[in-house]
């Protein structure tokens, strides 16, 4: 049901899955917090009640927070388990690998949809380390996004592919750069940690 009490049927996207409830994103009909509305994932329906909503903008439309109502069964349990049993001990998918500190710093940059159709878009990151980045953003790209990033070390202008590997609605993206050799990753970390190191109340 909408917010004039009319049934409407369609699809969304969720993010942030649990099993007490999730993100839910592009539904074009207005939500009120306090409201129960029924969610299906496959054969599985549960109802949930509307923790808070917001107007996102064009592309994500309604952003809405959403609980279990007591007495429902999950409909994303399966993935919920499935996405905690793939997930790997912290620090054991990085063994053998170099670890990057992330510095809390602005740092400019250069993003560019790979998909087309929209223009460059020029940027800071908020949190960076050789590995990805975190740029904040209102309306940010969706999960699995493929980019081209652009930014600068000294005087070499770097370019490499990045895919978004966290969306949060209202937020931000997470940013891995996926097409960066490792020794490019240590040049840029050394280079960030001479950034922060003159700009100390910026790092972290």
């Amino acid at each position: 049901m909408n917010a004039e009490g009319r049934p409407f049927f369609q699809n969304a996207n969720a993010q942030n899955l649990t099993g007490a409830g999730a993100t839910l994103s592009g539904i074009e009909h207005p939500l009120q917090p306090g409201e129960t509305i029924g969610v299906q994932n496959g054969e599985r329906k549960a109802r949930f009640r509307v923790v808070n909503a917001e107007d996102a903008g064009l592309l994500l439309h309604t952003v809405a927070n959403v609980e279990l109502l007591p007495g429902q069964q999950c409909p994303w349990l399966e993935e919920v388990a499935a996405a905690v049993k793939h997930t790997p001990v912290q620090g054991a998918a990085e063994s053998g690998k170099r670890q990057f500190n992330r510095f809390k710093i602005l740092f400019p940059l250069e993003l560019r949809d790979e998909r087309g159709g929209t223009a460059a878009m020029q940027t800071s990151a908020s949190d960076i380390s050789g590995r990805g980045c975190y740029v904040e953003s209102r309306v940010p790209l969706p999960l699995g996004t493929p980019l081209s990033v652009t930014f600068w070390i000294e005087s070499e202008k770097v370019l490499t592919r990045a895919v978004v590997r966290a969306s949060d609605p209202g937020v931000g993206m997470g940013i891995e750069f996926v097409g960066l050799e490792q020794g490019s990753k240590e040049r840029l970390q050394q280079y960030l940690k001479k950034f922060a190191e003159n700009d100390p109340d910026h790092s972290a």
